[in-house]
């Protein structure tokens, strides 16, 4: 039985992962390479992408490793140029390269605020801007670009770069997916919750509870109706149905991946 991504060749940026487990990514790369993509997996650091690939190779998968500062737009340029050259074709882009820096427009720097820019919002640009003529051209094509739920309401940190590029990254897909249905390519959004990811103990708890992850954890888990946190397998298979032909009719909106918290009014 053929997979749902069967024939497919994904580009999924962002692709390692600051610790081991269950990256948004590293989640991403071994779930299409399990329905069948070709992955190409892309990332600032090499080390990051270990993981992610011995797991992509160990469920079967097919993944090339590249690595790219997706902020610089030659290199994006040349990234999507070895996809083509080592597959052939590039049908899936995921992008996935993002974080969060805390602070309002008092207490954060220019320097930062341009940092989060560039990081959250210029990268989906250039990745979009590099692909969109193959997949123009080819007639077919989906794009998932990853925003957060930091990008519709508060989430419990003042964090208002992060929040801004989160939302404009929303508003970029929706003017995409139009502008570009004509000619095969859709465009969406997945947008995460609050995730138990790597990111909360490498980073997250020293930015908001002094390191202390367990208290982290349970102020996050307050949050969520469900009652318990995802991690970066729940925010792929939002992707993967995204990114599939079973997604067909669908394009210019978003996947919530939180649990229920915004659905929530306190």
């Amino acid at each position: 039985m053929s997979g749902r991504l069967q024939g497919k060749v994904a580009i999924i940026t962002g692709a390692g992962c600051v610790g081991p487990g269950w990256g948004n990514g590293r989640a991403a790369c071994v779930r299409f390479a399990e329905e069948g993509a070709r992955v190409f997996a892309v990332d600032l650091r090499g080390d990051t992408l270990e993981e992610t690939l011995r797991r992509t190779r160990d469920a079967g998968g097919e993944i090339e490793p590249h690595l790219c500062d997706v902020t610089d737009r030659a290199a994006v340029e040349d990234m999507v140029a070895a996809c083509i050259a080592r597959f052939g074709q590039v049908d899936i882009l995921v992008n996935n390269v993002g974080g969060s820096a805390k602070g309002g427009p008092v207490e954060m720097d220019e320097a930062t605020w341009d940092r989060q820019m560039d990081f959250n919002l210029k990268s989906v640009y250039l990745t979009c801007r590099a692909v969109l003529p193959h997949m123009a051209q080819q007639g077919r094509g989906a794009i998932v670009n990853t925003s957060s739920t930091s990008g519709q309401r508060w989430t419990g940190a003042a964090q208002s770069a992060y929040a801004a590029t989160k939302a404009a990254v929303i508003q970029f897909s929706k003017v995409v997916a139009v502008e570009y249905a004509p000619r095969g390519v859709r465009v969406n959004t997945i947008v995460p919750g609050q995730l138990h990811t790597p990111m909360v103990e490498a980073r997250l708890a020293g930015q908001r509870s002094g390191g202390d992850v367990d208290a982290l954890l349970a102020s996050r888990v307050r949050r969520i109706p469900l009652g318990f946190m995802g991690d970066g397998r729940d925010t792929a298979n939002a992707a993967l149905f995204l990114a599939s032909d079973e997604a067909r009719f669908v394009t210019g909106t978003e996947i919530v991946v939180d649990g229920g918290m915004t659905a929530r009014c306190d």
